[in-house]
């Protein structure tokens, strides 16, 4: 999984060759196929792309090629694609969702969940779910021991041998990096427990924690926001886009331990629809925008993720719950990425402009995060459109 928070460089986008799109449902005009057909042109190893583009009430999805090298179906905006780190936004969601029920608090300790002899030694105080969501929980990026458990598999499949189980006796012998609150250090880690732990770890089987954080998620988010392309699993076959990475085709990549990190599979109309819900349940929306269709109380939940928490370093930059927050004058900025071993993804969005962009290609991502760094280019120059 990458870590979402890429080097990205806050130019505007800017106008360069591109392939012609093949659009779903409604032909894109100009305004979509602009902005995507640079995106596309980045995905350097990738078979098909597919970027979703909103600009105030304008809609669209943009596909590029077909869903494998060899004998594959044309991508559409139904195909589905790893998604990597992006899981983690709707693993933030589930969070303020269930703080919205009034089930878990932000301020929840580990303890209220785990005993005592299970969690870090605290340093300073106890790590709560707010810093599981910030990133700021003192946890090392990932858990000890991971990788021990992946030997042969690092590069297609690395975390598939590491369960929950796994993930409970790591936490039991990590040492904190830092006292919980006092330092942001990106970790896949924390995440990953705060998803284990919103599932609940008093029922079941606790080996395999892919079905259980699946099947909360649907219940809670998923099916509310009619995102029924998007699940923790490969789906049927033609479906999926075969991943591509390090110079051949990459098995689906199965994450038993860590599912709230990194599982998510999901299509562009889906992502493009959650970006949607983000901007109508918005403080920030422009007058004018689309009253919100959620249910009470993913409603709230929708505002809470993306309401800022931290302010990092720079001073234009800031983080949500999970969402990175690049300030701007024009409007602050939500994004996130995401990658796994044959697949790269981006969603972001600007509550004041509008505007929103999903990006997904089946091919790992690129040592400079270039196909990352396209998008959120392309998502600048949608912003600066009238």
């Amino acid at each position: 999984m990458t870590d979402g928070r890429p080097g990205i460089r806050d130019t505007p986008g800017t106008a360069r060759p591109y392939d012609t799109g093949t659009p779903t449902d409604a032909p894109p005009g100009a305004w979509a196929l602009g902005p995507a057909g640079p995106v596309a042109a980045a995905a350097r190893g990738a078979s098909g792309v597919a970027v979703a583009l909103r600009h105030g009430h304008r809609r669209a999805v943009v596909t590029y090629g077909r869903t494998a090298r060899e004998g594959g179906a044309p991508v559409t905006a139904d195909t589905r694609f790893e998604t990597g780190s992006l899981t983690k936004c709707l693993t933030a969601l589930l969070f303020a969702e269930r703080v919205a029920r009034g089930e878990v608090a932000h301020g929840d300790p580990l303890t209220r969940f785990l005993p005592p002899d299970a969690v870090p030694e605290p340093r300073g105080g106890p790590v709560t779910l707010l810093h599981l969501a910030t990133h700021t929980s003192g946890l090392p990026r990932l858990p000890p021991g991971l990788f021990g458990s992946a030997t042969g598999r690092r590069l297609s499949n690395p975390y598939a041998r590491f369960d929950t189980d796994d993930l409970l006796d790591a936490l039991a012998r990590t040492r904190l990096r830092a006292r919980p609150g006092e330092r942001m250090r990106y970790s896949n880690f924390g995440v990953a427990l705060l998803g284990h732990l919103l599932t609940g770890t008093g029922e079941g089987p606790t080996a395999d924690g892919t079905a259980r954080y699946g099947d909360l998620l649907a219940a809670r988010v998923l099916d509310p926001l009619g995102l029924h392309g998007t699940s923790c699993v490969p789906g049927p076959p033609g479906t999926t886009a075969t991943g591509y990475g390090h110079g051949g085709a990459r098995a689906p990549w199965e994450i038993p331990g860590l599912p709230g990190a990194g599982a998510v599979r999901s299509t562009a109309r889906d992502l493009l629809t959650l970006l949607d819900a983000h901007l109508e349940a918005h403080p920030g929306a422009p007058p004018g925008a689309p009253p919100p269709t959620a249910p009470l109380p993913l409603r709230a939940a929708l505002a809470d993720v993306t309401r800022p928490r931290l302010a990092l370093r720079g001073g234009a930059k800031r983080l949500a719950l999970v969402w990175n927050i690049r300030v701007r004058a024009g409007g602050d900025v939500y994004h996130h990425s995401g990658g796994t071993s044959g697949f790269t993804a981006f969603a972001g969005f600007c509550p004041r402009r509008g505007t929103a962009l999903v990006a997904l290609a089946n091919t790992t991502p690129d040592a400079g995060h270039g196909f990352i760094q396209s998008a959120y280019e392309a998502l600048l120059a949608l912003g600066a459109r009238g």
